[in-house]
């Protein structure tokens, strides 16, 4: 059994630890409320986006292509991969690091044996594991989270359209944890460029006039509904990251509690037993005098 000395210096080390992490469970509940509130504006938004965009294309011809839809073959492949600057937020950084590698051998093999395959990544815990893998990373937007404005994320939305619209790219895909609850995030993979919209979706098309013309309405709406897409992806990053980190430090909080529960019943066993070998030495020491 370990010295009273050294179980109450356990006791103290755990205690201190447990400031931490209750701290950091508070400070992370607050910023989840800040970005919960942040995805929850957006989506309607979004959704209603996509609605527009589905009208419009319901009155295309199957045949119409602008820069942002065209089809080509995926030969230079690009992953956007969206994780956290810091980690204390249990396997969330890892979860989406590894399903953006399971992405890249499942359906672009061939492209990575060429080194086909870049990535883009945000978050420095993304650039760690990807380096790891041996991937080239041509940018790395770190900071975006220090300011995540709708102007700061849609210049790296912009960049990626350049991109694309320069053939650097046939295929650009965003790997990131979107946010359903504190508890859950659900590891996501969306298709970024180029941009499919579903036209069955719409069973009745509507008849509009458009104003000045059609072409020139898409060139507006299609990028701004790439923009909100990747802005909602950030935010969800940011949404799921507090929410990971929050449950993390109340699940390590939890196991302080307990060790320290523990730790104190040990304690008071090896006092005890210190007590009661004192009482015995002492009662011994008493008989063996009056035997004399």
């Amino acid at each position: 059994m370990a010295g009273l000395k050294e179980i109450r210096n356990r006791i103290a080390s755990v205690k201190s630890t447990r400031q931490i992490t209750s701290a950091m469970k508070m400070v992370s509940a607050a910023k989840l409320k800040k970005s919960q509130d942040r995805i929850t504006q957006i989506k309607p938004y979004a959704a209603k986006l996509v609605d527009v965009l589905i009208e419009v294309s319901s009155s295309l011809d199957k045949e119409h292509k602008g820069i942002f839809n065209e089809e080509r073959n995926q030969e230079n492949v690009l992953i956007v991969l969206m994780a956290s600057n810091r980690g204390l937020c249990g396997a969330f950084n890892s979860n989406i690091c590894k399903a953006a590698i399971s992405h890249v051998q499942n359906n672009y093999p061939e492209q990575a044996k060429s080194n086909k395959v870049k990535f883009l990544t945000i978050g420095k815990k993304a650039g760690e594991f990807i380096r790891k893998q041996n991937f080239e990373i041509i940018k790395s937007a770190d900071y975006i989270y220090d300011n995540s404005n709708f102007e700061s994320v849609a210049k790296i939305s912009e960049y990626l359209m350049q991109l694309f619209a320069d053939k650097v790219f046939d295929r650009i895909d965003l790997v990131y944890n979107s946010f359903k609850n504190a508890a859950l995030q659900i590891q996501t993979i969306e298709q970024f460029l180029p941009m499919t919209v579903n036209r069955n979706e719409r069973t009745n098309p509507s008849e509009y006039i458009f104003e000045p013309n059609l072409n020139e309405i898409l060139e507006e709406v299609i990028p701004k509904a790439l923009k909100i897409q990747f802005f909602k992806a950030i935010l969800d990053t940011s949404a799921a990251e507090h929410g990971a980190r929050m449950t993390a430090m109340h699940q390590a909080t939890d196991n302080a509690t307990n060790m320290i529960h523990e730790l104190t019943l040990e304690y008071n066993k090896a006092r005890q037993a210190a007590i009661t070998k004192e009482i015995l030495e002492i009662v011994s020491g008493a008989e063996a005098l009056k035997s004399r």
